[in-house]
Protein backbone atom coordinates (compact mmCIF):
# COMPACT_ATOMS: atom_id res chain seq x y z
CA UNK A 1 0.00 0.00 0.00
CA UNK A 2 1.29 3.34 -0.70
CA UNK A 3 1.26 6.42 1.15
CA UNK A 4 -0.02 9.58 0.09
CA UNK A 5 0.48 13.04 1.47
CA UNK A 6 -2.01 15.10 3.13
CA UNK A 7 -3.66 17.88 0.80
CA UNK A 8 -2.19 21.14 1.32
CA UNK A 9 -3.79 24.93 2.24
CA UNK A 10 -1.92 28.20 0.73
CA UNK A 11 1.13 28.16 1.88
CA UNK A 12 1.69 24.96 3.37
CA UNK A 13 4.26 23.26 2.44
CA UNK A 14 5.28 20.41 2.19
CA UNK A 15 2.76 18.28 2.06
CA UNK A 16 2.89 15.58 5.03
CA UNK A 17 3.39 11.21 4.64
CA UNK A 18 0.20 9.77 5.93
CA UNK A 19 1.08 7.14 7.79
CA UNK A 20 -0.68 3.93 8.87
CA UNK A 21 -0.55 5.01 12.31
CA UNK A 22 -2.20 8.73 11.37
CA UNK A 23 -4.99 6.66 9.79
CA UNK A 24 -5.53 4.65 12.70
CA UNK A 25 -5.84 7.50 15.12
CA UNK A 26 -7.80 9.11 13.12
CA UNK A 27 -10.47 6.50 12.14
CA UNK A 28 -10.88 6.27 16.01
CA UNK A 29 -10.91 9.71 16.59
CA UNK A 30 -13.96 9.32 13.85
CA UNK A 31 -15.78 6.87 15.37
CA UNK A 32 -15.30 8.56 19.05
CA UNK A 33 -16.83 11.68 17.33
CA UNK A 34 -19.55 10.20 16.00
CA UNK A 35 -20.09 7.85 19.29
CA UNK A 36 -20.33 11.19 21.49
CA UNK A 37 -22.20 13.37 19.05
CA UNK A 38 -25.11 10.55 19.72
CA UNK A 39 -25.02 11.96 23.03
CA UNK A 40 -26.29 15.23 24.36
CA UNK A 41 -23.66 17.26 24.71
CA UNK A 42 -23.27 17.35 28.48
CA UNK A 43 -23.09 14.30 28.84
CA UNK A 44 -20.60 13.61 26.01
CA UNK A 45 -18.26 16.32 27.68
CA UNK A 46 -18.63 14.66 30.76
CA UNK A 47 -17.75 11.42 29.36
CA UNK A 48 -15.09 13.58 28.06
CA UNK A 49 -13.77 14.57 31.76
CA UNK A 50 -14.18 10.73 32.59
CA UNK A 51 -11.47 9.77 30.09
CA UNK A 52 -9.45 13.00 31.50
CA UNK A 53 -9.70 11.41 34.71
CA UNK A 54 -8.73 8.26 33.88
CA UNK A 55 -5.66 9.36 31.95
CA UNK A 56 -4.62 10.64 34.97
CA UNK A 57 -5.24 7.68 37.32
CA UNK A 58 -4.98 5.17 36.93
CA UNK A 59 -2.77 5.96 33.73
CA UNK A 60 -0.60 8.23 35.10
CA UNK A 61 -0.28 9.88 31.13
CA UNK A 62 2.16 13.29 31.75
CA UNK A 63 0.78 12.90 34.98
CA UNK A 64 4.66 13.59 36.84
CA UNK A 65 4.78 16.73 34.11
CA UNK A 66 1.56 18.07 35.30
CA UNK A 67 2.24 17.36 38.91
CA UNK A 68 5.89 18.82 39.04
CA UNK A 69 4.50 22.08 36.90
CA UNK A 70 1.65 22.67 39.68
CA UNK A 71 3.53 22.07 42.10
CA UNK A 72 5.97 24.97 41.15
CA UNK A 73 3.78 27.70 40.33
CA UNK A 74 2.02 26.82 43.42
CA UNK A 75 4.37 26.46 46.15
CA UNK A 76 2.56 27.39 49.33
CA UNK A 77 -0.03 25.00 48.57
CA UNK A 78 -0.71 21.77 49.93
CA UNK A 79 -0.38 18.43 48.76
CA UNK A 80 -3.62 18.12 48.88
CA UNK A 81 -4.97 20.74 46.69
CA UNK A 82 -1.70 20.22 44.05
CA UNK A 83 -3.02 16.69 43.20
CA UNK A 84 -6.83 18.27 43.52
CA UNK A 85 -5.79 20.71 40.64
CA UNK A 86 -3.64 18.16 38.57
CA UNK A 87 -6.54 15.69 38.61
CA UNK A 88 -8.37 18.53 37.95
CA UNK A 89 -6.30 19.85 34.54
CA UNK A 90 -6.77 16.39 33.57
CA UNK A 91 -10.54 16.20 33.31
CA UNK A 92 -10.83 19.67 32.34
CA UNK A 93 -8.63 18.43 29.22
CA UNK A 94 -10.97 15.41 28.55
CA UNK A 95 -13.68 18.22 28.29
CA UNK A 96 -12.13 20.93 26.32
CA UNK A 97 -11.02 17.65 23.52
CA UNK A 98 -14.93 16.98 23.37
CA UNK A 99 -16.07 19.77 22.94
CA UNK A 100 -13.35 20.70 20.49
CA UNK A 101 -13.92 17.59 18.27
CA UNK A 102 -17.83 18.35 18.51
CA UNK A 103 -17.43 21.56 16.99
CA UNK A 104 -17.74 20.60 13.86
CA UNK A 105 -21.37 19.58 14.34
CA UNK A 106 -22.35 23.18 14.93
CA UNK A 107 -23.04 26.40 13.65
CA UNK A 108 -22.33 29.70 14.58
CA UNK A 109 -25.33 30.13 16.50
CA UNK A 110 -24.66 27.06 18.74
CA UNK A 111 -21.23 28.43 19.74
CA UNK A 112 -22.61 31.30 21.08
CA UNK A 113 -25.28 29.71 22.92
CA UNK A 114 -22.56 27.81 25.04
CA UNK A 115 -21.54 31.07 26.45
CA UNK A 116 -23.08 32.20 29.94
CA UNK A 117 -21.46 35.63 29.85
CA UNK A 118 -19.05 38.36 27.60
CA UNK A 119 -17.57 40.76 29.14
CA UNK A 120 -15.14 43.40 27.19
CA UNK A 121 -16.70 43.11 23.79
CA UNK A 122 -17.09 46.96 23.98
CA UNK A 123 -13.51 46.66 24.04
CA UNK A 124 -13.19 44.69 20.90
CA UNK A 125 -15.56 47.12 19.21
CA UNK A 126 -13.64 50.21 20.12
CA UNK A 127 -10.37 48.46 19.36
CA UNK A 128 -11.50 47.24 16.00
CA UNK A 129 -13.09 50.86 15.52
CA UNK A 130 -9.60 52.50 15.10
CA UNK A 131 -9.02 50.32 12.37
CA UNK A 132 -5.73 49.35 12.66
CA UNK A 133 -6.81 45.97 13.34
CA UNK A 134 -6.61 44.40 16.16
CA UNK A 135 -4.58 41.44 17.94
CA UNK A 136 -5.83 38.89 20.10
CA UNK A 137 -3.79 36.85 22.40
CA UNK A 138 -4.91 33.78 25.01
CA UNK A 139 -3.59 30.72 26.24
CA UNK A 140 -4.11 27.12 27.22
CA UNK A 141 -6.49 28.28 29.50
CA UNK A 142 -10.19 27.27 29.74
CA UNK A 143 -11.64 26.25 25.96
CA UNK A 144 -9.64 28.44 23.48
CA UNK A 145 -10.97 26.85 20.66
CA UNK A 146 -14.70 27.96 21.79
CA UNK A 147 -13.09 31.49 22.42
CA UNK A 148 -11.69 31.73 19.06
CA UNK A 149 -15.07 30.28 17.36
CA UNK A 150 -17.38 32.95 19.36
CA UNK A 151 -15.38 35.71 18.14
CA UNK A 152 -15.71 34.91 14.76
CA UNK A 153 -19.00 33.44 15.50
CA UNK A 154 -19.40 37.50 15.98
CA UNK A 155 -18.36 38.35 12.54
CA UNK A 156 -15.19 39.59 13.26
CA UNK A 157 -12.80 38.01 10.78
CA UNK A 158 -10.25 36.58 12.20
CA UNK A 159 -6.68 34.61 11.69
CA UNK A 160 -5.49 32.13 14.04
CA UNK A 161 -1.62 31.23 14.01
CA UNK A 162 -1.15 27.69 14.97
CA UNK A 163 1.63 25.44 14.49
CA UNK A 164 0.96 21.93 12.94
CA UNK A 165 -0.35 19.11 14.71
CA UNK A 166 1.22 15.35 14.83
CA UNK A 167 -1.30 13.94 12.71
CA UNK A 168 -1.95 15.16 9.49
CA UNK A 169 -5.07 14.00 8.95
CA UNK A 170 -6.53 15.24 12.26
CA UNK A 171 -5.01 19.00 11.31
CA UNK A 172 -6.80 18.68 8.03
CA UNK A 173 -9.96 17.95 10.41
CA UNK A 174 -9.48 20.36 13.01
CA UNK A 175 -8.62 23.19 10.55
CA UNK A 176 -11.76 22.42 8.29
CA UNK A 177 -13.80 22.86 11.58
CA UNK A 178 -12.48 26.53 12.06
CA UNK A 179 -12.38 27.50 8.75
CA UNK A 180 -16.52 26.16 8.56
CA UNK A 181 -16.75 28.46 12.26
CA UNK A 182 -15.25 31.81 10.37
CA UNK A 183 -11.52 31.21 11.28
CA UNK A 184 -8.71 31.03 8.93
CA UNK A 185 -5.89 29.03 9.95
CA UNK A 186 -2.35 30.74 9.06
CA UNK A 187 0.45 28.39 9.83
CA UNK A 188 3.35 29.80 12.13
CA UNK A 189 5.47 29.54 9.21
CA UNK A 190 3.22 31.87 7.23
CA UNK A 191 2.34 34.41 10.18
CA UNK A 192 5.10 37.09 9.50
CA UNK A 193 4.16 36.90 5.46
CA UNK A 194 0.12 37.18 6.29
CA UNK A 195 -0.59 38.93 9.61
CA UNK A 196 0.33 42.36 8.46
CA UNK A 197 -1.84 42.14 5.36
CA UNK A 198 -4.43 41.45 8.08
CA UNK A 199 -4.19 43.78 10.17
CA UNK A 200 -3.56 46.21 7.39
CA UNK A 201 -6.93 45.14 6.19
CA UNK A 202 -8.62 45.56 9.96
CA UNK A 203 -9.14 41.85 10.66
CA UNK A 204 -7.58 40.29 13.91
CA UNK A 205 -5.42 37.99 14.40
CA UNK A 206 -5.38 35.10 17.26
CA UNK A 207 -1.96 33.80 18.73
CA UNK A 208 -1.67 31.41 21.73
CA UNK A 209 1.27 33.11 23.95
CA UNK A 210 1.94 30.21 25.97
CA UNK A 211 4.07 27.82 23.62
CA UNK A 212 7.22 28.93 21.28
CA UNK A 213 6.37 28.22 17.72
CA UNK A 214 8.76 26.40 16.03
CA UNK A 215 8.67 29.33 13.27
CA UNK A 216 8.09 32.50 15.39
CA UNK A 217 10.72 34.31 17.25
CA UNK A 218 11.04 33.92 21.13
CA UNK A 219 11.91 35.49 24.33
CA UNK A 220 12.08 34.35 27.75
CA UNK A 221 9.59 36.24 29.72
CA UNK A 222 9.18 35.36 33.88
CA UNK A 223 6.24 33.02 34.19
CA UNK A 224 5.40 31.58 37.53
CA UNK A 225 8.54 33.17 38.47
CA UNK A 226 10.60 30.88 36.13
CA UNK A 227 12.04 32.11 32.76
CA UNK A 228 9.59 30.88 29.94
CA UNK A 229 9.81 30.84 26.11
CA UNK A 230 7.30 33.08 24.77
CA UNK A 231 6.37 34.09 21.32
CA UNK A 232 7.15 37.98 20.77
CA UNK A 233 5.51 37.78 17.23
CA UNK A 234 2.25 39.60 18.40
CA UNK A 235 4.15 42.30 20.49
CA UNK A 236 6.83 43.17 17.12
CA UNK A 237 3.78 43.27 14.87
CA UNK A 238 1.67 45.79 17.58
CA UNK A 239 5.00 47.84 17.56
CA UNK A 240 5.15 47.91 14.11
CA UNK A 241 1.68 48.16 13.12
CA UNK A 242 0.49 50.55 15.88
CA UNK A 243 -2.25 47.76 16.31
CA UNK A 244 -3.88 47.63 19.62
CA UNK A 245 -3.88 44.23 21.62
CA UNK A 246 -6.60 42.35 23.74
CA UNK A 247 -6.26 39.73 25.75
CA UNK A 248 -8.98 37.00 25.74
CA UNK A 249 -9.86 33.86 27.94
CA UNK A 250 -13.39 31.70 27.98
CA UNK A 251 -13.40 30.51 31.80
CA UNK A 252 -15.62 27.18 32.32
CA UNK A 253 -18.52 27.89 34.63
CA UNK A 254 -20.37 25.34 37.38
CA UNK A 255 -23.11 25.65 34.93
CA UNK A 256 -21.06 24.44 32.00
CA UNK A 257 -21.51 27.06 30.05
CA UNK A 258 -18.49 29.19 29.19
CA UNK A 259 -17.72 33.11 30.46
CA UNK A 260 -15.35 35.06 28.19
CA UNK A 261 -13.51 38.16 29.24
CA UNK A 262 -11.69 40.40 26.91
CA UNK A 263 -9.42 42.83 28.54
CA UNK A 264 -6.58 45.51 26.45
CA UNK A 265 -3.02 45.10 26.92
CA UNK A 266 -1.42 48.66 26.43
CA UNK A 267 1.06 48.85 23.93
CA UNK A 268 3.45 51.86 25.12
CA UNK A 269 6.21 52.61 22.37
CA UNK A 270 9.44 54.25 23.95
CA UNK A 271 11.59 54.29 20.98
CA UNK A 272 13.56 51.43 21.85
CA UNK A 273 11.88 48.56 19.91
CA UNK A 274 13.44 45.68 21.59
CA UNK A 275 13.14 47.10 24.99
CA UNK A 276 9.16 47.45 24.22
CA UNK A 277 9.08 44.43 22.87
CA UNK A 278 9.53 43.00 25.57
CA UNK A 279 7.55 44.81 28.11
CA UNK A 280 4.77 43.79 26.26
CA UNK A 281 5.52 40.27 25.84
CA UNK A 282 5.78 40.55 29.50
CA UNK A 283 2.49 42.46 30.09
CA UNK A 284 1.01 39.89 28.25
CA UNK A 285 2.14 36.75 30.19
CA UNK A 286 1.56 38.47 32.82
CA UNK A 287 -1.99 38.60 32.07
CA UNK A 288 -2.36 35.03 31.11
CA UNK A 289 -1.27 34.13 34.55
CA UNK A 290 -3.46 36.37 36.55
CA UNK A 291 -5.92 34.10 35.05
CA UNK A 292 -4.76 30.84 35.06
CA UNK A 293 -4.08 31.85 39.20
CA UNK A 294 -8.01 32.37 38.88
CA UNK A 295 -8.73 28.76 37.57
CA UNK A 296 -5.37 26.53 38.16
CA UNK A 297 -7.60 23.52 37.10
CA UNK A 298 -8.29 24.55 33.69
CA UNK A 299 -4.79 25.30 32.55
CA UNK A 300 -3.41 23.03 30.35
CA UNK A 301 -0.46 21.88 32.78
CA UNK A 302 0.08 18.53 30.42
CA UNK A 303 2.69 21.14 28.09
CA UNK A 304 5.76 20.87 29.49
CA UNK A 305 6.53 24.77 29.99
CA UNK A 306 9.75 25.55 30.95
CA UNK A 307 11.65 23.03 29.46
CA UNK A 308 13.66 25.55 27.81
CA UNK A 309 15.12 28.21 29.60
CA UNK A 310 18.58 30.04 28.93
CA UNK A 311 21.84 29.45 30.46
CA UNK A 312 22.21 31.19 33.25
CA UNK A 313 18.81 30.59 34.88
CA UNK A 314 19.51 29.83 38.96
CA UNK A 315 19.35 26.14 39.76
CA UNK A 316 16.18 27.12 41.99
CA UNK A 317 14.19 28.59 39.30
CA UNK A 318 15.12 25.73 36.41
CA UNK A 319 12.80 23.26 35.13
CA UNK A 320 10.68 21.62 37.68
CA UNK A 321 10.27 18.62 35.35
CA UNK A 322 13.67 17.73 35.04
CA UNK A 323 14.77 18.35 38.88
CA UNK A 324 11.37 15.88 40.10
CA UNK A 325 12.98 13.27 37.68
CA UNK A 326 16.41 14.11 38.99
Amino acid sequence: MSNRSSPAAPGDVPARTITFAHRVEYGALRSAIGFLGAMRWRRAVRAGAAIGRFAYTPLGIRRDVVESQVAAAFPEAGERELRSIARGAFEHLGRVTVETALLSRMDPAGVLELFESVEGWDVVERLRARERGLIMVTGHLGNWELGGAYIAARGVPLDVVVRRMGNPLFDGYLTRTRSRLGMRVVRDRDAVRRTPRTLRAGGAVAFLTDQAGLNLASTFVPFFGRPAKTPRGPAVFALRLGTPVVFGTALLLPSGRYRLVFEEIPVRNSGDHDADVDELVKAYTQKLESWVRRAPEQYFWQHHRWKRQPDDTPEELRDPVEASRG
